[in-house]
């Protein structure tokens, strides 16, 4: 039985990750929530392959509106930390990533996505899920992709800045709009 996860804690986690200065280390969400931010978690199938570098590059040439709405962005695959260092170590030009502004982390036991709802077990890769989690670890929004589909930057800015607004947001909602 799949279980509701927003309005509740989010699971936590702890994962290697490559780091913007191409260094490894760690991210974790009680990291985030002790700098008060808010976190941006995204699963991605895997590396090397060609709609993953086309939202992971866009996440990236907007990181800093995520970062003037306090948020953290994390990309998640199943994938190694050496195969992400490769992927970003590889131009833009020849389907890299280059140059990231945020962390790529290695969920290589599985444990996250599978902990997050993404996980297709058969094939050992994440569904494009994306998660934001407010400062005090409560999930705040959830949505899952069929892996053919890139993410809208535009809307998960849109919908981070609706959650921070604290109010009722009605359809269509922009930001310097009224709320409800």
């Amino acid at each position: 039985m799949v279980e509701r996860m927003v309005g509740k804690q989010a699971p936590r986690f702890e994962m290697e990750a490559v780091m913007t200065d191409k260094s490894f280390g760690k991210v974790s969400l009680e990291e985030n929530m002790k700098n008060d931010k808010w976190t941006v978690l995204f699963f991605y199938p895997m590396d090397f392959t060609f709609v993953c570098p086309t939202e992971i590059t866009a996440m990236s040439d907007r990181y800093d509106e995520f970062e003037d709405l306090d948020a953290e962005v994390i990309g998640v695959s199943t994938d190694t930390i050496h195969t992400h260092k490769a992927w970003i170590n590889t131009d833009r030009k020849d389907n890299g990533l280059g140059d990231l502004n945020y962390p790529l982390a290695a969920d290589t036991n599985h444990e996250v996505a599978r902990n997050y709802g993404v996980l297709i077990e058969e094939e050992g890769i994440a569904l494009r899920g994306l998660f934001i989690v407010n400062p005090e670890g409560e999930m705040q929004y959830q949505t899952v992709f069929h892996n053919n589909i890139g993410r809208d930057v535009d809307e998960t800015l849109r919908v981070l800045q609706a959650l921070q607004t604290g109010g009722l947001c009605p359809a269509n909602w922009r930001p310097g709009q009224e709320t409800l």
